[in-house]
């Protein structure tokens, strides 16, 4: 039987749904047993990466005229900065410290899996006196993602069920973030061919938790210690051997901040998969395929339970049948981290 919840917070800051559906440090023994808490909502995620990429190109206007240092010693929109002058780069203020001077700089950039030397000397604009090389960059990564489930007894948050990919689908390091409040004010039905997705704004007035790490199982964090669980339903874990073949749930978020319990079928487990992709789950609801058209981008990390047990969350798409996705095991994001 479906249980269903709400949840109310106010509208701030509109961001377009981006920690996608994708298309196709275990726990000491002495840890307590988690007090599990069923999520299912959605979070507005601001993660600080560790790397800092390339995401376009300018002219600056200098008293010879407009220039690009950046385009002119080749570097690309995509391209990661990894070192200047043989120093790693982490961060944009890194880059930032090597602009004070017109002195040449060494640059190392990651492009398609290749390191590239690249050799750039900044300008100095004549707007503003400073120097540039005419990049633009960014250093974090910001979207709308699913809740799996908070454990109060450890004070921690899971969500996804996958990581967060950079276009060559490498897991992208994170050096922390914040993890807002979210209300989904629209939805683009996933077609055949297209996957579809869920629009949330930001609540920035409510602040869920902190991130600390993005694996292969999910984003993963600490909820904050007054975070407010009494309207989230309480659950026990349930064991990859007792899951069937059959009728399932999955909670998920697709209007405003109510949470509803759709019905799906599992249709294979998989508990060795070496992707996390544990189960092969159908969309069975016909109000969900209503109004998503099945599985779309921002619903992952939706739980998916069973008999009343928590045994999984919901991770991929499949591109040619939205109605059908992948899962992947409790278990396997409770010893994630």
């Amino acid at each position: 039987m479906c249980i269903r919840k709400k949840f109310i917070g106010s509208l701030v800051i509109i961001l377009i749904a981006f920690l996608c559906v994708f298309s196709a440090f275990p726990l000491s023994a002495a840890a307590q047993t988690p007090e599990l808490y069923l999520g299912g909502f959605p979070a507005g995620f601001v993660l600080n990466t560790t790397s800092v990429e390339v995401i376009g190109l300018s002219e600056i206007m200098t008293d010879g005229g407009l220039v690009s240092p950046g385009r002119e010693c080749g570097i690309k929109a995509g391209d990661v900065i990894e070192k200047i002058n043989g120093v790693n780069i982490n961060c944009s203020s890194d880059v930032n410290k090597w602009l004070l001077t017109e002195n040449e700089l060494k640059i190392t950039v990651l492009r398609g899996g290749d390191e590239i030397e690249l050799t750039a000397k900044p300008v100095k604009d004549a707007t503003t006196g400073t120097f540039k090389l005419g990049i633009l960059i960014k250093d974090s990564l910001s979207g709308v993602g699913t809740v799996t489930y908070i454990d109060k007894t450890a004070g921690k948050f899971a969500s996804l069920g996958h990581p967060v990919t950079d276009t060559s689908n490498n897991v992208i390091g994170i050096n922390g973030g914040c993890i807002y409040g979210c209300v989904i004010y629209d939805v683009k039905k996933g077609v055949r061919g297209t996957p579809g997705e869920l629009k949330g704004a930001f609540e920035s007035n409510n602040i869920i938790g902190k991130a600390a790490v993005n694996t292969p199982c999910g984003v993963f964090g600490e909820i904050l210690a007054d975070y407010d669980t009494s309207n989230l339903i309480k659950i026990e874990k349930g064991d990859i051997d007792g899951v069937t073949i059959g009728k399932a749930q999955i909670y998920s978020t697709v209007n405003a901040n109510k949470i509803d319990c759709y019905d799906i079928s599992v249709v294979k487990v998989d508990k060795t998969n070496k992707d996390n992709r544990n189960f092969v789950i159908k969309i069975d609801d016909k109000d969900l395929i209503s109004l998503t058209g099945g599985i779309v981008q921002g619903m992952s990390g939706s739980p998916i339970v069973q008999n009343g047990k928590l045994v999984g969350a919901v991770t991929h798409v499949f591109v040619n049948d939205p109605t059908r996705g992948f899962g992947i095991s409790i278990e396997n994001m409770l010893n994630a981290y």
